[in-house]
């Protein structure tokens, strides 16, 4: 590590070797991750943070006639405690939706992607360790009545086509109960639109897809087969939709978990098998 300090900013160089750069977003100044890379010919990096000290939470001391500006910098490859949330009132500028009509017919167009930060589509799959990845599914309503998108199922898997019977499948929602918040900090967000669903996901340790059985049924209904559920480490397993209705969740420690079988059970109509890679 090499300290250049001036009048009012500072510039730091930390080199860490090749192992660490999947993870250079998890080093920090402060509360501020590098400003700038280089890489080096043995495939090590050089961080640069290049900031002002009122950046950064820069704390300041005199000693004797001294002005002394003190910070700490960081590894933490632990996960966030807490998935980003919506600023109340936000709607996605790349999905907002038009008014419904009352009626409707033909097929449905479903979407399944990766968000950058919440403020539109991801345009890399690579996510820092620990992080959180937020999973946009949405169902286009066009003509249709007004709809309402749940995720049934989502499994990770090492392929990214799913075989009936396969094993190595990681359950992440099981039969609309969102099994990876009962150990980890994994939501779903508050809807911004019936027809759309955003989980924040905490990201898994391995290269996978996700495959998710996308459904759209009528908004006005909510029942055990047609709801999503989530763990509360509160108040136990909560209804997104309605938490009035957190009953329709008391299955999901038994009999509601039953995972069906794969393949061609994954049916088609008003629900889509999505995979996101």
């Amino acid at each position: 590590i090499t300290i250049n300090c001036w009048k009012d900013s500072v510039n730091i160089t930390w080199r860490i070797s090749q192992e660490l750069t999947p993870y250079s977003t998890r080093l920090f100044l402060g509360n501020c991750i590098r400003s700038s890379v280089t890489t080096l010919p043995l495939g090590d990096w050089e961080l640069h943070f290049d900031y002002k000290f009122k950046d950064c939470k820069f704390k300041r001391k005199m000693k004797g006639k001294h002005l002394i500006h003190q910070n700490v910098l960081t590894y933490r490859p632990g996960a966030k405690s807490k998935p980003p949330a919506y600023p109340e009132g936000w709607i996605p500028p790349f999905l907002n939706p038009a008014a419904s009509v009352s009626t409707g017919h033909g097929g449905l167009v479903f979407h399944l992607a990766l968000l950058n930060q919440l403020s539109g589509i991801a345009k890399s799959n690579v996510i820092p360790l620990g992080s959180f990845m937020p999973i946009w599914a949405a169902v286009e309503q066009k003509a249709h009545q007004p709809l309402r998108l749940f995720m049934e199922e989502c499994v990770a898997a090492p392929t990214a086509e799913l075989q009936p019977e396969q094993q190595q499948l990681y359950p992440i929602i099981d039969n609309k109960c969102l099994s990876e918040s009962v150990e980890g900090n994994s939501v779903f967000l508050p809807r911004y639109h019936s027809s759309a669903l955003v989980l924040s996901l905490q990201s898994l340790m391995f290269g996978v897809y996700i495959h998710c059985k996308l459904v759209a049924w009528d908004p006005e209904v909510l029942d055990e087969s047609k709801k999503a559920c989530q763990y509360s480490k509160q108040n136990g397993w909560e209804l997104l939709d309605d938490p009035s209705q957190n009953k329709l969740c008391s299955c999901c420690d038994n009999a509601c978990r039953a995972r069906p079988r794969r393949g061609t059970e994954w049916s088609h109509g008003l629900s889509q098998l999505s995979v996101l890679g």
